[in-house]
This record gives structure tokens, sequence and C-alpha cells, in this order.
């Protein structure tokens, strides 16, 4: 699983839908994921620590999770099927952990309001993230496969004919 964090919200250039855009660590891969104007607002809200005068949705579970005793351990953005991505909120209880199920952007607002990091796996990544910096991307592939290209088998034995890994 990778780390991100939200960069902020766009918007598609020709249909004006808002996009959560979420980067990794290096900031050298984004994911966009398309949202409604809604959810836009909402993650706004909590990118901005706005407090609501009364609580909206995702205040609303947040205040749940206190009340309970329960922390948010992290956000999972698990899967893509047919372009919808798929996400679960974390979740701790004492010694009980759950997962629940969520739209990514609900789970994005909530893990914003308490704090909790978001992780994407990598397959996601894989599948739907756009490249943001070429020329690391490019001069990291070039290191590792001069690394290989120098590796002997010798390299790569300790000892009994064990494998070592690092």
């Amino acid at each position: 699983m990778i780390e991100m964090k939200v960069a902020g919200i766009a918007l598609d250039a020709v249909n004006r839908s808002p996009i959560v855009l979420l980067k990794d660590g290096k900031e050298r891969r984004a994911l966009p994921i398309y949202i409604n104007q809604d959810q836009a607002k909402a993650i706004i809200g909590a990118l901005e620590n706005q407090k609501p005068p009364r609580p909206l949705t995702h205040d609303l579970i947040v205040n749940i999770l206190e009340v309970w005793g329960m922390t948010l351990e992290k956000v999972v953005i698990h899967s893509i099927q047919d372009g919808t991505f798929y996400a679960v909120l974390c979740a701790r209880q004492g010694e009980v952990k759950k997962e629940i199920d969520a739209r990514p952007s609900d789970a994005i607002a909530i893990a914003l309001r308490l704090n909790s990091p978001i992780w994407v796996m990598e397959e996601v990544v894989a599948d739907a993230s756009i490249l943001v910096d070429r020329e690391a991307d490019e001069a990291e592939l070039k290191a590792f496969r001069e690394f290989l290209s120098n590796i002997r088998p010798e390299d790569l034995i300790q000892g009994g004919g064990e494998f070592r890994t690092g």
C-alpha cells in the first residue's frame, strides 16, 4: 500500500466535474478520483478546517466514532472496478477492529477531519494514477537497471546458500 495525501480539488476541464487529487509522499504520482459537488464541498471544508454551526454528515460520523470510543486508524482505497473506486474505513474500538465499506470521497472527508492516513493499494495506483514527475521516475528506473546489470549471483548468496535480502 502507498500512503497518499490530498493535494486538493480540481475541476475536469471538459465537463467541469470536481476531482479529488491524491499524491504520494514523493509527489511523483497523482491519483485523480471524480466526485460530485457535495463531496467536493465536504473535502474542501475539511481541508480548510471549517466548522459548520451544526454537524453535517461527515461531522456526524466523526462525532459517532468519538462518542463510541472508536478511532479511525486509516482509510484504504482498495480497488477500482469499471471506473469506480472502492474504499474502507479501518476503525478500532479497544481491541476490536472493523472495516466499514465507504465511498472514497466520504472516507477521505472523514479521514481529513480525524487526521487519519489515507492508503491506496499499489494495484490501484498502478492502474489509475498519473505520472507527475517523469524525470525522477526515469532516473530511478535507470539506477535500478544499472544495479541489475552489475549484480552477480554470489552477491545474493550468504554463507550456506541462503538468500540475502538486505
